[in-house]
């Protein structure tokens, strides 16, 4: 997967700032499946002391759709940069989905699909603004917490990189567009 050179002419970026996901919801998903958590433990005492225990339908639910709009704001993502006039973003948001599904690969993928856009965003500025090792590593750190040690904090793990994400990139669609019209 090669990522596109900088080139000497750059096309326009939209004008318009394109629709982000709106991160505070995962924030609120996450804090929920915490607290659907704690709730589980003040009804069943031994669940926490159990090696290996299927979640009740209160805790898996809130992880549940956590994930699913983690895949949501992944796809959101890739949909904006496979947007941009001019250059053909290598990962296409059904691609950096459905990676996500396929087993043990999916490891690789949680580190791969960050730092591809990482460093395309940085080739496309001209400049470093995400650090793709620290992004890809964030993502991957923050799902090995939600599957070993808690499912709401790791969570909110996710949510706070896709918030560094969704900064980056809104950094980037405003200087490129500003570049573009000319503005400093």
């Amino acid at each position: 997967m090669d990522i596109p050179q900088a080139e000497t002419h750059r096309p326009e970026w939209p004008a318009a700032l394109p629709r982000l996901p709106q991160i505070w919801i995962g924030y609120l998903i996450g804090f929920a499946t915490i607290i659907a958590e704690f709730v589980a433990a003040a009804m069943q005492p031994e669940l926490p002391k159990a090696f290996f225990v299927i979640p009740p339908v209160y805790v898996f639910l809130p992880a549940f759709v956590g994930f699913v709009y983690w895949l949501v704001c992944v796809h959101r993502y890739h949909l904006i940069l496979a947007d941009i006039p001019g250059v053909k973003y290598p990962v296409s948001p059904a691609r950096a989905v459905g990676f996500h599904f396929i087993p043990v690969y999916n490891f690789y993928w949680l580190f791969k699909w960050p730092q591809v856009l990482a460093k395309f965003i940085n080739v496309r500025l001209g400049r470093p603004l995400m650090k793709p090792g620290g992004v890809g590593f964030a993502v991957l750190t923050a799902f090995i917490v939600r599957f070993i040690v808690d499912p709401g904090l790791g969570l909110i793990l996710l949510f706070v990189t896709a918030s560094y994400i969704s900064a980056c990139l809104r950094h980037a669609v405003l200087s490129a567009s500003h570049a573009a019209a000319g503005e400093p």
